[in-house]
């Protein structure tokens, strides 16, 4: 099975660039989308043979996430489970399970989950509640996997280590490289989890998914690593293949995909 996940950087936008053609051509199983920045019935974006889930953000034009399956799922579920939630500090973090983050697609032998992290923002002004939601999604992430193996893409908003950014040493305190985040996905990785693009290519350098419009970044490719399918350790025999489409324009960030025997 293909699975395809796209930070889209608002779907309405991006049709308009390519997204049918794209999404034809790429004929994935699972095609996740984040940063829809949607709401109901703005959008009529049907294909055959695929059903679609979304989880809209309650702020209008905001976030959003979208699932597109080849497979009827055997139950959908949205944002993250009250009983996570009840387990974190009160706090305004919570707020951020009202802004269209997460979808959970359950199978038979698997679960799938699409999630956009949220950012700490400029002066991490967000940084407190996402080390929240870090724990809070890792906590989710392992509670699925008790009963049966995981597989959760998305744009996590954090470049894990130095080989994922073009400029470590100067974008060492910001947002999706401070040593807070990237410690956290440390701890998401070593609770059972694996980044399946790591996995077959270790050492590759120079492989970004996110640009910013800015200074011409996309043309120098001082990009981010910023997306990413992961999967549980136990599914790392079924494994097949991993790409991050570097050439497949629409957005500021690109398709990233791995392949699986499921």
């Amino acid at each position: 099975m293909k699975f395809i996940s796209w930070n889209v950087n608002g779907l309405r936008a991006v049709c308009g660039k390519g997204f049918s053609e794209t999404f034809a051509t790429l004929d994935a199983d699972f095609f996740c989308l984040q940063e829809t920045k949607m709401q109901a019935g703005q959008l009529d974006l049907a294909f055959p043979g695929y059903q679609s889930y979304w989880n809209y953000a309650d702020k209008k034009g905001y976030s959003g996430t979208a699932i597109y399956t080849k497979h009827t799922p055997l139950n959908v579920t949205y944002g993250l489970p009250l009983d996570i939630i009840q387990q974190m500090p009160a706090n305004e973090w919570q707020e951020m399970n009202t802004e269209g983050r997460v979808i959970t697609l359950e199978y038979d032998t698997f679960y799938v989950v699409t999630v956009y992290t949220p950012n700490s923002q400029d002066g991490l002004k967000r940084l407190e509640q996402r080390m929240i939601w870090d724990d809070a999604f890792r906590m989710y992430l392992l509670q699925l996997d008790q009963k049966k193996p995981v597989l959760a893409c998305g744009d996590m908003n954090v470049a894990h280590e130095e080989i994922d950014i073009k400029n470590p040493k100067s974008n060492r305190h910001n947002a999706g490289f401070t040593d807070e985040e990237r410690t956290k996905f440390s701890d998401l990785l070593q609770s059972g989890f694996t980044d399946t693009f790591r996995y077959f290519f270790p050492d590759q350098e120079n492989i970004y998914s996110w640009w910013s419009y800015r200074f011409h970044a996309r043309e120098k490719n001082a990009g981010w690593r910023i997306d990413y399918w992961l999967c549980s350790n136990r599914l790392q025999p079924q494994l097949l293949s991993a790409h991050i489409h570097t050439d497949i324009m629409g957005s500021d960030h690109c398709p990233v995909e791995v392949t699986v025997k499921l």
